[in-house]
């Protein structure tokens, strides 16, 4: 009998790749994208006719208590990916974050919980650790949300956290550290440098180049979703796990990588309009993801650079480059 599973952001970067690797191992997809006016359904709409077969894409919005009711009605795993993540625009609109990342949690909570779902695999980030106090980070680490974004973020994780503890409603939550990949959004840094390079840039200004972050490639971070929410309940409902590789590299090194990878050559260079305010910035996030392993086995199958050639082969196609705009980042 095929499962029957619903994906809340699923027309995102990762929500995209998720619904690609959950149809794969024979699950049927309820598939939930923001509603629009044009119809569209985001990188769901790249996916193969042989994927799109199985998902039912479900037009509507998690910030609405009947969306969320109608999605999560029937399926026995929820994974709920939903969010809105650019820390940049939390500085400007931080009331946005809350009614999407909070409220919207509360909405999927409250209708997992009448529908008696079978278990809820709940985003986090590494973003609500702030700058690390101790490496690696490990779930036990200091919490400290350094900007709007991180602090809706963590409102949300302990709105799980507590619904699991009071009305017992089956939830794992996932922390995975910076990840990355084809059909990542072009403000990311990756993108941002492929990008610029892949259309002939000799010169890129980027935020701070020294933090450090934990660079995940995006099918592992799909399989760390999928292990979330098939492993045995007594071995992850309740739990809080990271998802990363453990290894760091700062934000200017990591342009050059791309640049090797790449074969150019590339000037690199800070834009103090894109530095994050004082205060803000986290400059180390590394990952201890052992929990993860131990209690489930994941582990990352792909290398930085094996995720950064796969990533720049997908950018350098001149139909998926034709999705970003370039130019803008670099003036």
């Amino acid at each position: 009998m095929t499962n029957v599973v619903a994906v809340t952001g699923a027309e995102g970067f990762i929500g995209s790749h998720l619904v690609e690797s959950l149809v794969r191992r024979g699950n049927r997809v309820k598939a939930m994208v923001l509603y629009n006016s044009f119809g569209s359904w985001g990188w769901l709409e790249s996916l193969g006719r042989d994927v799109l077969d199985n998902v039912e894409v479900v037009q509507g919005d998690v910030r609405d208590g009947a969306s969320a009711r109608e999605l999560v009605e029937g399926a026995e795993v929820v994974y709920h990916l939903a969010a809105l993540i650019a820390i940049p625009y939390s500085y400007k609109a931080p009331r946005s974050y809350v009614d999407t990342n909070v409220i919207g949690t509360l909405n999927i909570l409250e209708a997992v919980r009448a529908c008696g779902t079978g278990r809820l695999v709940h985003t986090s980030t590494s973003e609500t650790y702030g700058t690390a106090r101790t490496v690696p980070i490990s779930e036990t680490h200091p919490l400290q949300a350094q900007s709007p974004y991180a602090a809706s973020k963590l409102s949300a994780d302990k709105l799980v956290e507590s619904y699991h503890l009071s009305f017992e409603v089956p939830a794992v939550t996932l922390r995975p550290f910076n990840t990355f990949g084809p059909r990542q959004s072009a403000r990311a840094v990756i993108p941002t440098v492929i990008s610029q390079l892949a259309a002939g840039a000799k010169s890129i200004k980027l935020g701070a180049l020294d933090p450090t972050r934990d660079f995940l490639y995006v099918k592992d971070t799909a399989e760390a979703f999928v292990t979330a929410g098939t492993a045995p309940a007594e071995t992850v409902v309740g739990e809080l796990f990271n998802a990363g590789t453990g290894v760091e590299v700062s934000i200017g090194q990591l342009a050059h990588d791309i640049a090797r990878v790449m074969g150019v050559d590339v000037e690199i260079t800070e834009d103090s309009q894109r530095i994050r305010p004082k205060n803000s910035e986290v400059m180390r996030l590394i990952a201890d993801a052992n929990k993860l392993h131990q209690a489930t086995g994941w582990k990352p199958q792909y290398t930085r650079d094996q995720g950064l050639a796969e990533t720049i082969e997908w950018f350098c196609d001149p139909a998926n480059l034709a999705h970003y705009k370039p130019e803008q980042y670099n003036q």
